[in-house]
């Protein structure tokens, strides 16, 4: 019995101590919103400036693709 009292004074002991965290976490959002503002600044931006691939080219790529892959396959094995 005394072991059950003491594991249920070590949980309201790490509930409490779990509460007191997140309410010092929410007197603090000041902090945390200029660290997001600092990093939302530094995300990289990619521009693909190319023309696109008409539906032949397209067709003509990918047979290309899969012989390229049968021929590795086959070289492969051998």
């Amino acid at each position: 019995m005394k072991t059950l009292k003491n594991m249920e004074a070590i949980f309201t002991v790490a509930v409490a101590l779990a509460c007191g965290a997140s309410y010092v976490s929410f007197l603090q959002p000041q902090a945390a919103q200029a660290g997001n503002v600092a990093q939302a600044s530094t995300i990289p931006v990619v521009v693909v400036s190319a023309k696109r691939m008409t539906e032949q080219e397209k067709k003509i790529s990918l047979i290309e693709e899969r012989q390229a892959l049968l021929g590795n396959a086959t070289a492969s094995t051998l």
